[in-house]
């Protein structure tokens, strides 16, 4: 391709609102264009990096038995309210058409797909496995971070159906494992890690993370290896709460005018993993649920929603004042007559806790005792705290969701009469999972981990070309003749290759080269007519030489295969 006639539109300085690197990279790169807010195109060369990464998924979901078809975007709306969806997803996007009937632009395919299931009629139709790459719409309110969180987006979703549990374990291994070969080749550095599905149901749920400079997710590991989880859901050990001396029981304090754990602390003398932190929740009854964390922890409301299944919501003031006679910063379990969720952290040991009457807190505080909580991990780790496998330090990274695997049973098939008849007759729900990955935020991440200070290093597997040609006009019509016959031997050994035959300074050429990121680049100029030689540079790492002519397909093809 000769990038004269190529639409390539390279900038030298990032979008003002640009913050992650990949946003800047692949904008100045020519390779998206922002068209309104989360709305962006994929231009020529962005496209052919998107296809090469579709591509190697398609490769390993074949290989696993997938079939590929196709569903579309506009949906029904009667089959997201079927599942209970359509009033609880609440970024979907809903539309009439000119007869008033309601439609979702669908962000997600469960439901459409159980619609087809219910044509499996037998236990002897099963397993199955469908994918597609569809165009998925989000109703976003804060689009950010360029291709990491968008309005639309194309994303690979496939679904499995199977009559047992044991089945749904071998459909969900088998895309777990497909998932790791997908970002193998994509030379993607993640981790599959426990994450929690929320509206999506599902029991149970892994998240691929990739670390990067940017992106939504926190990545919890272990120094050694031995573990690793989403921030959300990951456990830890944390450090031991330093406490003061035991008492006989509660004793109330005045407290009037703390407001903040900070400030109870330095009153009483005392270090804040000695105090205890209320979070009052409602359920949809609205009874009221008190969760309690050591005060220097912050709870997390994933852990919560799954020590306490189904909906909730913190609670008002006045809610706040009613079931507990007091306002929010003099909140504690004593007295409570309402359920009570504790860390496990504050299951040993007296604590400070609010005394449910303003301006007071009760010291000496210890469950069991004063009162009868139920137990759960529900503290979100922080720095300091250790692995739970082997003591090793955590280390917290941000990082890009690139995939989502979880498996949802009879969620969806239950409400949609998606059934079949097993083997002893019996009519049963199928049990399904789903297994998500965005192109688009796939490309975003190997930016975000295949870059420097000049631009782009792509992996060859997903490069918009294999190699980068540049030819120096100064060196007159004989280079760019020698530079258009390593172009056809290179295309000739089936190397993709893009031709900067441009009437430009060296020095831009060889910026626009640098920042597109062509895993190698070969410059033709006055010394190759000289010697025979062209200059070679390896994108990654930089690593320059001079080749003859004659063996460049040789030699590239030993820097792209690895040889």
């Amino acid at each position: 391709m000769r990038q004269s006639q190529l639409f390539l539109p390279t900038e030298r300085q990032p979008p003002a609102d640009a913050e992650a690197i990949s946003h800047k990279l692949m904008v100045r790169a020519g390779l998206v264009r922002q068209i309104g807010a989360g709305l962006y195109s994929w231009l020529p060369a962005g496209w052919r990096v998107h296809e090469k990464v579709v591509q190697i998924v398609r490769d390993e979901m074949d290989a696993i038995g997938g079939q590929e078809m196709s569903m579309p975007v506009l949906t029904p709306a009667e089959l997201w309210k079927a599942s209970g969806r359509y009033d609880k997803f609440d970024v979907l996007m809903k539309v009439r058409d000119g007869s008033e009937r309601e439609f979702v632009l669908a962000a997600t395919h469960e439901e459409t797909v159980t619609f087809h299931a219910r044509e499996l009629q037998s236990y002897r139709d099963l397993p199955q496995l469908w994918y597609h790459f569809q165009t998925k719409d989000r109703d976003e309110p804060r689009p950010r971070g360029g291709l990491l969180r968008v309005r639309e987006f194309i994303m690979k979703d496939a679904y499995s159906f199977d009559r047992d549990e044991e089945g749904v374990r071998a459909s969900f291994e088998a895309n777990r494992e497909a998932y790791k070969k997908i970002f193998a080749r994509c030379a993607l550095e993640t981790y599959d890690v426990q994450a929690e599905s929320g509206i999506m149901g599902g029991k149970f749920s892994i998240d691929f993370l990739a670390p990067s400079g940017s992106g939504e997710n926190t990545l919890v590991r272990c120094e050694s290896g031995d573990y690793a989880g989403d921030l959300e859901v990951a456990e830890a050990v944390p450090s031991a709460a330093v406490l003061p001396e035991a008492l006989d029981g509660p004793e109330e304090i005045e407290t009037r005018g703390v407001t903040t754990i900070e400030a109870l602390a330095e009153l009483l003398g005392i270090d804040a993993s000695a105090t205890s932190k209320a979070m009052p929740v409602v359920k949809p009854d609205g009874t009221v649920v008190l969760a309690l964390v050591r005060g220097d922890d912050r709870l997390s409301e994933t852990k919560l929603y799954d020590a306490m299944p189904g909906a909730s919501r913190p609670a008002t003031d006045d809610e706040i004042r009613a079931a507990f006679g007091a306002g929010g910063g003099s909140l504690g379990p004593v007295g409570f007559s309402g359920e009570v969720i504790a860390d496990e952290t504050l299951r040993e040991g007296q604590f400070v806790a609010g005394a449910n009457h303003d301006g007071r807190h009760l010291r000496g505080v210890e469950a069991g005792r004063d009162y009868q909580p139920r137990f759960a991990d529900l503290r979100e780790p922080r720095e300091g705290d250790r692995c739970r496998l082997c003591g090793g330090a955590l280390i917290f990274q941000t990082a890009i969701e690139v995939g989502h695997i979880f498996n949802f049973g009879s969620f969806y098939s239950a409400p949609l009469g998606a059934t079949f008849l097993d083997e002893d007759g019996q009519e049963k729900p199928l049990l399904g999972g789903s297994y998500g990955i965005g192109p688009g935020r796939v490309m975003a991440a190997i930016v975000e981990q295949h870059n420097d200070e000049f631009g782009i290093s792509w992996p060859a597997s997903v490069a918009p070309y294999d190699v980068h040609v540049v030819a120096i006009g100064a060196a007159g019509a004989e280079a760019m003749e020698t530079a258009e016959r390593i172009v056809t031997a290179l295309e000739d050994a089936g190397r993709s290759v893009l031709l900067d035959d441009r009437d430009e300074r060296p020095g831009e050429k060889f910026a626009d080269a640098d920042l597109i990121g062509c895993p190698v680049r070969l410059t033709v100029g006055k010394k190759t007519l000289e010697d025979g030689q062209v200059d070679l540079l390896v994108r990654e790492g930089r690593a320059e030489e001079r080749a003859q002519v004659g063996e460049i397909p040789a030699r590239v093809g030993g820097l792209l295969d690895g040889t």
